[in-house]
Parts: C-alpha cells; sequence; structure tokens
C-alpha cells in the first residue's frame, strides 16, 4: 500500500514539474513576442499565430491552459501592453499596478 502511495505522489510532483516547464516554455514565448513586437511590430500576431499553431496548443495544454481564443486574445492583449513577463510577475510591478487602479477608482 505505501508503494502505491509513493508512487502515486512521485508522479503527481512529476506532474507538477513538467507542467512548470511546459509554462515557463509559455512564457519565453511571451517574451520573444514583446521583443518582436518593439523591434518589428508584429508581436501580438506572432504569439496569436504560435498560440494557434499545432505546438502552441500542445504546449499550452501541457503547461495546464486551455488553448481557446478566450486565451489567445489575452495573450495578445499581455503582447501589446508591452511589459516583460518578468517584470508583470514581479511584486513591485503588481504594487505599482494596484496602486494605480485605486488611484483611478478613487478619482472615479
Amino acid at each position: 500500500m505505501t508503494n502505491f502511495v509513493d508512487g502515486t505522489a512521485f508522479n503527481n510532483e512529476q506532474g507538477n514539474r513538467a507542467r512548470k516547464l511546459f509554462a515557463a516554455v509559455v512564457l519565453a514565448a511571451l517574451d520573444d513576442a514583446i521583443a518582436d513586437d518593439k523591434k518589428y511590430g508584429n508581436g501580438p500576431e506572432q504569439i496569436a499565430r504560435w498560440a494557434r499553431s499545432r505546438d502552441g496548443r500542445e504546449v499550452l495544454t501541457c503547461a495546464g491552459i486551455d488553448p481557446n481564443e478566450r486565451v489567445v486574445k489575452g495573450l495578445m492583449d499581455f503582447v501589446a501592453k508591452g511589459v516583460r513577463t518578468s517584470v508583470a510577475l514581479s511584486r513591485e510591478e503588481s504594487e505599482r499596478r494596484n496602486a494605480a487602479e485605486a488611484l483611478a477608482r478613487a478619482a472615479a
């Protein structure tokens, strides 16, 4: 019985690691699209083309993201904002965004 539990826990842990690895690939694709947007001006189209491709859909699925049009639109919007993923995921950026939203609500 303990071998079954250990095996299940190990498989779950391996699955979580694989999901994180594919999520890192998605973040790298976003960064590449943002760089393309700054250099060539076609970042949102690039990420949409990738997300709709067979490889892109496979990577998104393995990362635990449902590859539907709503997700593609969200990826395109993220790239259009031009904020690198490392900055967007940082605490300072999150606090800055929350403060800006609070000011906007207070002004309204």
